[in-house]
């Protein structure tokens, strides 16, 4: 729970921070001069909406710190750490750049794909297994889209 008197003195300090009297900060965070008035006096308690727009009209006002008092004012910025591009292959400049994806289209676009590669007997050797048929191949592509096949 917030005690309102040292809420009331979180608040004199940013308004003493950015130079302001009660009626300007009250204008500041868009509520009226009375409803500033009455929680600065103790009369009232702040609601949930007047915390959240002096959040948002006063980037430096940490919440917690506004609420509980812990944390510092202004507030310290938390230092961003960069996240790295990702990670692409590498090719010599000399070395020829082949396309995979062409040979795969072209061996699995072949009508005797299924027939020649994939045995459809269910023996041991079969690449199926035992009493299991192959009811479908996913090629996944390195830029994230994928084809179905489906054997006939």
């Amino acid at each position: 729970m917030v005690n309102s008197a040292d809420f009331t003195k979180r608040i004199h300090k940013i308004m003493e921070k950015n130079d302001l009297n009660a009626s300007s900060f009250a204008e500041a965070i868009h509520v009226g001069r009375s409803s500033i008035s009455h929680i600065l006096s103790g009369r009232n308690k702040p609601s949930l909406d007047l915390v959240m727009n002096i959040v948002d009209q006063f980037p430096e006002v940490d919440l917690y710190w506004l609420l509980n008092g812990k944390g510092s004012y202004p507030k310290k910025e938390i230092a961003t750490i960069p996240i790295a591009p990702p990670v692409s292959p590498t090719v010599k400049k000399d070395e020829p750049v082949e396309s995979k994806s062409e040979s795969i289209d072209s061996t699995i676009n072949s009508p005797d794909l299924f027939s020649s590669t994939i045995p459809k007997n269910n023996n041991e050797n079969s690449i199926s297994g035992k009493g299991k048929n192959i009811t479908k191949i996913i090629i996944l592509y390195s830029d994230g889209s994928f084809k179905d096949y489906f054997p006939e």
